[in-house]
């Protein structure tokens, strides 16, 4: 009896006090009411500090809708979840609702049978604002270093915890943006060290869809920052658009482009319909994880679809949801089962050919002899040409600068996994912008080139015997707006 009120009463001064679990002993009683919401797991307190989220959308043009649609149906799951505006901070270019292209002016829509993601979501940062220099500014939480935008940033505590969702195309050790440059994992993940160094959050949580997406973390986010991530894809293999023309399910019949991203619609899809203080971050990385699994079964090849990743602090992934996005009050009564019920589509489509397919479709549909049909072709054989263009360049460099037989086999290596894609960044990009100054932009689609420069500088090659190769093998650069230097990495 003497043991029991004892007991009782370190459960009265527990509750009292707010003490937190980790200063309980393992043998104390836990009771089965109300009371135990005083002793929840670290991490697991949803009252604890502020949450905060950074949404971006890397690219632009019609042919990528896919990646505003995502990050609008992001920052939607976000408001259903409890987040304040004040906490969302929202980059896209904000060029597909009012698009001349799209057949529902002002409407953005992430699934065919989908409601309209686009109403209320904050322009903070649209057009040429959309930067790298600005989305690593409203990250550190750093105002003065902002260029144009509406100037909120991740203005965080000890206590908060950050959700960043980042949707566009990538390559091996970078990601896409609207505008030059674009972003390089080295100079991300120096970004996020920094923002662990200021003592400004007590966990962050990144979610990433990207071709390659691995790459941004595979070797260079060591553990201890509190930090956990998710890739669309492993450091090797491409993402994959969904909602496509000629997918089932397809698009309405009048769009002619891909509605989403998979990896990014399977994650959003069971945040929707889940009760987020029940399910885990993991719970929801192998729901995701699985779905991609039964598609490449399902089309009897291991090749078609991508393989979902975690890196970071992997404990931080037995964290419910409701920590970082909070969670719809429709979706409380909802019980978490250990069985994945995502339904992947039958088809997908690499996304690095997204536009192609969306050239293709409107020339499919566009009346004979039509100007849209003319425009319509021109996109796709100008999109072609540079695509030859940047693969012939590469290739034929690679010969001048190790000849013809072994010039293939460099631009093919492969690195062990837990190495990052380059030893010297520094070199990357000086290789990076030596090319583009011969040879062009390597645009969206030669970002897939990334490892075959990377592997030209591991290999000891240096700025000016780049220089000499280019020159050499870009006598000429194709005309059109893929091969300019409007979109590349060059600053």
């Amino acid at each position: 009896m003497t043991r029991f009120a004892a007991v009782a009463l370190l459960l009265l001064l527990a509750s009292s006090l707010s003490v937190d679990s980790r200063e309980i002993p393992d043998d104390l009683i836990r009771l089965p009411s109300e009371s135990s919401r005083f002793f929840r797991p670290h991490g697991d307190d949803d009252s604890e500090g502020t949450r905060w989220a950074v949404l971006i959308a890397g690219s632009n043009g019609y042919w990528n809708y896919r990646h505003q649609s995502d990050v609008c149906h992001a920052y939607q799951l976000l408001r259903k979840g409890g987040l304040k505006d004040e906490n969302i901070i929202v980059l896209m270019y904000d060029d597909i609702a009012s698009n001349e292209e799209n057949p529902r002016p002002g409407i953005i829509i992430n699934s065919p049978d989908g409601d309209n993601v686009y109403s209320g979501v904050p322009k903070d940062y649209t057009g040429d604002d959309v930067t790298v220099n600005n989305f690593f500014a409203v990250i550190l939480g750093n105002r003065t270093a902002l260029t144009g935008g509406s100037g909120k940033v991740v203005d965080s505590g000890p206590n908060d915890h950050i959700f960043i969702y980042y949707s566009d195309h990538g390559g091996p050790g970078v990601l896409g943006m609207p505008t030059n440059p674009f972003m390089y994992a080295k100079d991300l993940i120096d970004v996020l060290k920094k923002k662990h160094a200021s003592g400004t959050y007590k966990s962050l949580v990144f979610y990433l869809e990207a071709c390659e997406s691995g790459s941004i973390f595979e070797g260079l986010l060591p553990e201890g920052l509190n930090i956990y991530a998710t890739t669309a894809a492993n450091a090797e293999e491409s993402s994959w658009g969904t909602y496509c023309p000629g997918e089932n399910p397809s698009p309405p019949e009048e769009y002619e482009t891909c509605l989403g991203d998979l990896y990014s619609i399977a994650w959003m899809e069971d945040s929707d319909t889940h009760n987020m203080r029940t399910e885990t971050l993991r719970q929801q990385y192998e729901q995701v994880s699985a779905s991609e699994v039964k598609r490449r079964t399902a089309n009897g090849n291991s090749a078609y679809g991508s393989h979902v990743m975690q890196y970071g602090d992997l404990e931080l992934s037995k964290e419910h949801i409701v920590l970082y996005m909070g969670t719809n009050p429709a979706n409380d009564n909802y019980t978490y089962v250990d069985e994945n019920f995502l339904q992947p589509p039958a088809k997908a489509v690499n996304q690095r050919d997204a536009d192609l397919l969306h050239f293709w479709d409107k020339f499919r549909k566009a009346p004979e002899g039509s100007t849209r049909k003319f425009e319509a072709q021109k996109q796709f054989l100008e999109a072609m040409s540079h695509r030859m263009h940047i693969d012939n360049s590469v290739k034929m460099i690679a010969k001048l600068l190790f000849g013809i037989e072994r010039g293939p086999e460099v631009l093919k290596t492969f690195r062990p996994a837990g190495q990052p894609l380059v030893d010297d960044w520094d070199c990357l990009k000086t290789l990076v912008r030596t090319f583009e100054t011969h040879c062009g932009s390597l645009s969206q689609y030669g970002m897939k080139h990334m490892r075959s420069i990377a592997n030209i500088c591991n290999a000891g090659i240096r700025e000016e015997q780049m220089a000499e190769a280019s020159a050499q093998a870009c006598v000429t650069i194709p005309s059109g707006h893929w091969s300019s230097l409007h979109k590349g990495f060059s600053a």
